[in-house]
């Protein structure tokens, strides 16, 4: 006999709403809930061969075997009420096992988590948020809770019923700056194509290192570093992308060898969505961001991370058709290194 108590979705799931049976908004509430779900069988003849972490696959076959040994050496797992941390134990006939099902961080990724979002704009329809630094866009290893997407989980009910919560373009993790985000079908439905077809417009502003031209366009392929699989890199068989710049100003900073280095305020438009592409195309000409170890951009300036912040955001409402235009000044953490190069304030 099993006794099944409540506990969380099963791990595996890939969005909120999108499990089989046309789930609602009632039940995709459910999704992400902290208690361990308890359950408990008795050993019969078919179990004594068994070891315990073969028995709990077949008790709880949602779960990994990796995952159950885990919650096995965890001290998770009982028979007859006695702590076992031995994957290979076997049970003796009528022993009760009881094991505490803690979810997977996998499976926490799609919990409603309240977040302090500063948000810009929002209707029935779709929302406009300014992303810190910092903030994880989409959950993924090394970062399943505390996102973007966490967050939107909490602020309506109805991001559960959607594709990633209604996100449909993303920022990197320490790029600040505007999204848009959809709250309904329909909205993320037409967002999803316009930004295909580049009809959101996105500029940014960026502090890259050296004297770079007044105007320049990078237009290259980009596709994953044949060399390092956390770089993007520009490659023949890559993706095709496209970078406008424009130099706002120059300014100084002294290196730790006390030796002047020139820093260039940047304008950038993109014509294409590439992950990394600012990064990738300005360093691409020899002008990596400031502080942007990954692109080979040395911190300068005290400024703590890739200086790049998504300033301006443009398109046409997806369901009312009314312009809608963003816009966001430099955070603190970007604007300080603005000052200390002696650049003025980005005007663009």
């Amino acid at each position: 006999m099993v006794q099944v108590g409540h506990g969380p979705a099963p791990e595996g799931r890939l969005y909120p709403g999108e499990a089989s049976g046309g789930e609602g908004i009632d039940d995709v509430q459910e999704v992400g809930i902290d208690a361990p779900e308890r359950r408990e069988a008795e050993a019969g003849r078919d179990e004594l061969a068994l070891r315990l972490d073969k028995w709990l696959v077949r008790l709880a076959p949602e779960f990994s075997r990796s995952h159950l040994q885990g919650l096995i050496e965890r001290g998770c797992v009982t028979l007859d009420g006695q702590l076992v941390t031995q994957a290979s134990r076997k049970p003796k006939l009528g022993q009760r096992l009881a094991v505490e099902l803690v979810p997977t961080e996998e499976a926490l990724a799609f919990r409603a988590e309240p977040l302090d979002l500063d948000i810009v704009f929002e209707d029935e329809h779709l929302l406009a948020v300014n992303k810190p630094a910092g903030l994880v866009v989409h959950p993924a290893a090394g970062n399943w809770s505390g996102t973007l997407m966490n967050g939107l989980l909490a602020h309506h009910l109805k991001a559960a019923t959607l594709p990633r919560a209604g996100i449909v373009h993303r920022l990197d993790k320490d790029t600040s700056g505007l999204m848009v985000v959809g709250k309904t079908l329909p909205a993320v439905t037409a967002l999803v194509r316009m930004i295909a077809a580049r009809e959101v417009h996105r500029e940014y502003l960026a502090l890259v290192h050296g004297r770079t031209p007044d105007e320049w366009i990078v237009e290259a392929p980009i596709g994953r570093d044949p060399q390092s699989r956390t770089r993007m890199a520009v490659v023949g068989g890559g993706k095709p992308a496209r970078t406008d710049f424009f130099k706002l100003a120059e300014g100084e900073w002294q290196d730790a060898r006390g030796l002047g280095r020139t820093v260039s305020a940047l304008h950038c438009v993109l014509h294409s969505g590439r992950t990394h592409q600012i990064r990738v195309h300005a360093s691409h000409r020899g002008h990596p961001l400031v502080s942007d170890a990954l692109y080979g951009g040395a911190e300068a300036l005290g400024v703590p991370r890739q200086a790049l912040h998504a300033a301006r955001l443009g398109f046409e409402h997806p369901i009312t058709g009314a312009p809608m235009r963003f816009e966001t000044p430099l955070p603190e953490e970007l604007a300080s290194g603005w000052r200390v190069a002696g650049l003025p304030d980005p005007v663009f």
